[in-house]
């Protein structure tokens, strides 16, 4: 088999490789994200059914914007005592779960839950009178937690902390199968 022959039947194999792949990944569409929140315990009264102790923190109001990604509300469960603690070097770190009911990009309502990790800093401490001075945390989404317009969700957010204006803004990804 000449060298022309072999290269052109290694571009057929990986053309259809090709071919065969893309049912697949039509079905997994990934969607950038970002937007801002703020707490608001109007707009976000408290969590959906189901969810009832997500309550550490008041709701946390996304899609403050037109062209904010998700709009919605987050709600939080953590066990200060266990999941908190303070590092020699003053960092506050913190770990829960969330639950946020809402939806995507103007897509069908729905709720996913996420695990988060929080780290932060605070002068002199996070203990009242503390004052933050700078915080982020990443939201991996629990897989198999999607329901509604959500279903089938796998992704992660990360927050950070624009301490100034209370606002948490955030970026991350999404999958929907």
């Amino acid at each position: 088999m000449s060298v022309k022959s072999q290269r052109l039947a290694s571009l057929v194999v990986l053309a259809v490789g090709l071919l065969m792949a893309s049912p697949l990944a039509a079905n997994a569409a990934t969607n950038q994200l970002s937007g801002e929140g703020v707490y608001d315990p109007v707009q976000c009264p408290g969590p959906p059914a189901g969810y009832a102790d997500f309550t550490s923190y008041p709701g946390l109001k996304m899609g403050l914007h037109p062209d904010d990604s998700l709009v919605g509300c987050l709600y939080a469960l953590v066990n200060f005592e266990e999941d908190t603690k303070l590092t020699p070097s003053g960092v506050y770190v913190e770990s829960g779960r969330e639950v946020f009911v809402g939806s995507l990009d103007g897509g069908p309502v729905g709720t996913f839950e996420t695990t988060y990790k929080f780290e932060s800093k605070w002068d002199p401490s996070p203990v009242p009178p503390g004052v933050e001075l700078h915080g982020r945390c990443q939201h991996p989404i629990v897989k198999g937690s999607g329901t509604g317009g959500f279903e089938g969700a796998t992704g992660r957010l990360d927050f950070k902390d624009i301490v100034d204006a209370g606002i948490f803004e955030y970026r991350g990804h999404i999958s929907l199968s």
